[in-house]
């Protein structure tokens, strides 16, 4: 979506948009309320800010709606949008059996570990450094563990909102 588009659209239409990038309403609606952008570094800039005001309810809510790494089919709910992002960001990580297994056991195992999905911007990476940080992510304690996955969904949500606001 353009800039201008963007600062014209809807309340509404804004907010969906954005629920494309995280499934947290209340960034959407910061994000919305604060147009008009001078420019995409601007809406950029003030979406950095507003990600690192997400409360551990909020991440959580946004991680139950996300896919597992790993995963072909992401979940029904997402829109046609956040499974092509999906799919995008996870494109070099390959559907080998061997790795399709040693994903399945690592997500099993952080899961039972953490209470929530294994999440990682997976954008440029292979499946050998997505499993390397699967393994060293599961020695992490709770509390550590909260603080990365913050900063992963927050860079997650800044990379699709980044590749689809445009000048």
């Amino acid at each position: 979506m353009q800039l201008v588009e963007f600062n014209k659209a809807s309340q509404q239409d804004a907010i969906t948009f954005l629920a494309h990038c995280v499934q947290i309403p209340s960034w959407s609606e910061q994000l919305s309320a604060n147009r008009p952008y001078a420019s995409v570094e601007e809406a950029m800039d003030f979406a950095k800010q507003q990600a690192k005001t997400w409360t551990w309810d909020d991440i959580k809510t946004a991680l139950d709606k996300h896919p597992r790494i790993g995963e072909k089919k992401a979940q029904a709910e997402l829109s046609e949008v956040e499974k092509n992002f999906s799919n995008r960001e996870q494109s070099s990580i390959t559907t080998d059996e061997e790795t399709q297994l040693a994903l399945l056991k690592g997500n099993i195992a952080y899961e039972k570990k953490y209470g929530y999905i294994f999440l990682i911007k997976a954008f440029g990476l292979n499946s050998e450094e997505v499993l390397q940080a699967l393994k060293y992510r599961l020695l992490n304690d709770p509390e550590t563990e909260k603080r990365i996955v913050h900063h992963q969904l927050a860079e997650i949500a800044l990379l699709r909102l980044a590749q689809e606001l445009q000048a």
